[in-house]
């Protein structure tokens, strides 16, 4: 166990970085995270156990999720990012070291777009978790196909999704700061879009688990400001 010294120094660390993932690195630490991510499992509905499994968490920035898969039992969890890893973003890769020393993970990491990935680069995984990505990509169909290409087995995505009122699959376009006054998100999908894209880039079984929006729309609401709002999607080779 870690002395006092030790943990005071940990506290210091911890403060003196900007956390998105909100971690529980033990002895009564937690990092302060923007995001309530413990709050974000039942929503996920991650397999409680992961035994055996390889994982791959696209995105990882602090790395709750990844961390996370290791602690279920996958024998192999590979992390990455850039943008969220100081190529842009407000973040930096900082937060993700030091959970992962404090924790004493094995997790890997690799600074890598989504756009590079590729079997030939990483591999393929049992599991991979694209978890808050989509609504980033500026390229989301060709993004899925990069995502379908290291898969081996399942996918578990959640994305801001809007247009929630067409039964038809539309996908909404963010001009410049439209969407929460931030410039990196692009496109918000609705529910059809996202599980006809994952199928057209060749998943064979797609299911929404869980979906949740901030206010009922209409038809009338369409030109209107986005809506917020996200969906869960499972889907298997």
């Amino acid at each position: 166990m870690a002395d006092g010294v030790q943990l005071e120094s940990l506290k210091r660390e911890v403060a003196a970085l900007q956390w998105w993932h909100t971690i529980d690195l033990g002895n009564g630490i937690v990092t302060p995270g923007l995001d309530p991510t413990p709050a974000r499992l039942p929503e996920l509905q991650i397999p409680q156990d992961l035994t055996g499994l390889s994982v791959l968490d696209i995105g990882a920035w602090d790395g709750f999720f990844s961390f996370e898969a290791e602690r279920r039992g996958a024998r192999r969890v590979l992390a990455t990012d850039s943008f969220c890893w100081g190529q842009g973003g407000w973040g930096s890769k900082a937060g993700f070291n030091l959970a992962r020393q404090a924790i004493g993970s094995r997790v890997e990491d690799l600074d890598i777009d989504p756009l590079e990935l590729s079997p030939d680069r990483i591999g393929t995984f049992d599991l991979v978790f694209f978890i808050g990505v989509l609504y980033h990509m500026r390229h989301p169909l060709l993004a899925l196909e990069r995502v379908f290409n290291v898969t081996r087995d399942r996918l578990i995505l959640q994305t801001q999704v809007d247009l929630s009122a067409l039964d038809r699959p539309a996908l909404a376009f963010y001009q410049g700061t439209e969407l929460n006054n931030d410039p990196t998100n692009w496109c918000g999908p609705n529910p059809s879009a996202v599980v006809a894209m994952l199928r057209a880039v060749g998943f064979s079984e797609v299911k929404i688990i869980s979906q949740w929006f901030a206010r009922d729309v209409s038809l009338a609401d369409l030109n209107g400001p986005p809506v917020s709002g996200h969906v869960t999607v499972h889907a298997w080779r």
